[in-house]
């Protein structure tokens, strides 16, 4: 799954909330509104596209702080 999937289906999850999408991958999940839900919902739907479950550690999730880091992380762990 290529980088530009990923964000947009971030980008979908925030606009059926009625939020802005992603303007550029610095921005903070803080900025955007982006929380743990958020996050959720778009790897469910990473994983419905791929059919398979993504396999990754609940404590790779703290060191998340902006978009650059959920896209990146997304995408190692649709790459394992």
């Amino acid at each position: 799954m290529e980088r530009t999937e990923i964000k947009a289906l971030i980008d979908n999850v925030l606009q059926a909330q009625g939020k802005e999408p992603v303007v550029n991958e610095a921005q903070t999940t803080r900025e955007l509104g982006f929380r743990s839900l958020d996050f959720s919902e778009v790897a469910l739907r990473i994983e419905l596209q791929i059919g398979r479950e993504l396999n990754f550690e609940a404590a790779q999730l703290r060191t998340i702080t902006t978009v650059a880091d959920v896209l990146d992380f997304f995408e190692a762990a649709v790459g394992r």
